[in-house]
């Protein structure tokens, strides 16, 4: 069955019902044409059944919400993992925009390395460095986001994985939004660490190898995990009874030891030129 309207008078979009066998007894579907203007609708029914499918195809109108004729599809909705009929909005304000508004380019500098071996103390001597030029920056630290975000995941493996891949998420929306985002974890594991490259465009990803070895770490232990781990308290810890497998392509690797990176601040500042030599501190 088909209807059309061509008068100017005429609201009643172009509708067509198709059945599979015979069509139900449907009640009356009343369309306000000052809401939605139709290029054409779709109404599809079976026997012994109370649902309809609607198939919808929007065209654009205009003020008083006549169809214009000129039509554009609706955008195919998407299933990510377990969200299903969703679909990405853009917005007016772009990259390039926030990018030149703060006068720097986003990025993720991810500082990974053994427990003990100082991620957490160089990304805030980077991040006082980095405002001190106003530069804005943020720290994503692997025990703070533990404190909320990631607060309900352990240290097996899965929930290793799920802590790295949320730490990857969050650090690409801020360096969508222009934010140099400074991730300080062990994260151990090269298929999680290039996972989390993965997320952002080519270059934005700036892996920090902290090249420390174990007995220093261990020499260290700020919190005395080493101690605990190394008596059997604590299970699948990173170095001891958990590998760490050394990053092959760091962007940077700060070596122990070595003339250049002898302190937290002398190791920020390496990353800080490498940042200005690459065009991240101005838009």
């Amino acid at each position: 069955m088909t209807g059309t309207g061509t008068g100017a008078g005429n609201f009643c979009p172009l509708l067509r019902l198709q059945a599979t066998s015979r069509i139900p007894k449907l009640g009356f579907l009343k369309l306000n044409h000052s809401l939605i203007g139709f290029r054409s609708l779709q109404i599809k029914a079976s026997d012994g059944s109370n649902q309809l499918r609607l198939n919808v195809a929007l065209s654009d109108t205009n003020a008083n919400g006549h169809a214009t004729g000129s039509g554009t599809n609706l955008k195919q909705l998407s299933t990510i993992g377990n969200s299903t009929n969703i679909q990405w909005h853009n917005c007016s304000v772009l990259k390039d925009d926030r990018h030149r508004l703060l006068d720097q380019k986003g990025c993720v500098i991810w500082i990974t390395g053994l427990s003990g071996s100082g991620k957490s103390t160089v990304a805030c001597a980077l991040s006082r460095i980095l405002h001190q030029r106003g530069k804005l920056t943020y720290v994503l630290d692997g025990d703070n986001l533990r404190h909320g975000l990631n607060k309900d995941l352990g240290f097996k493996a899965q929930d290793r994985a799920e802590n790295i891949r949320r730490f990857g998420e969050v650090g690409k929306l801020f360096a969508d939004a222009g934010v140099i985002c400074i991730a300080s974890l062990i994260s151990p594991y090269r298929r999680d660490r290039d996972a989390c490259r993965a997320m952002l465009p080519n270059g934005d990803f700036i892996e920090v190898f902290m090249d420390v070895p174990l007995h220093v770490c261990e020499a260290r232990d700020p919190k005395g995990l080493y101690k605990l781990a190394r008596a059997g308290k604590i299970k699948g810890f990173t170095g001891i009874d958990d590998p760490y497998e050394t990053p092959i392509h760091s962007e940077i690797v700060l070596k122990h030891g070595e003339p250049c990176a002898s302190s937290p601040v002398e190791m920020a500042e390496k990353i800080a030129v490498y940042l200005e030599n690459n065009g991240y501190l101005h838009a």
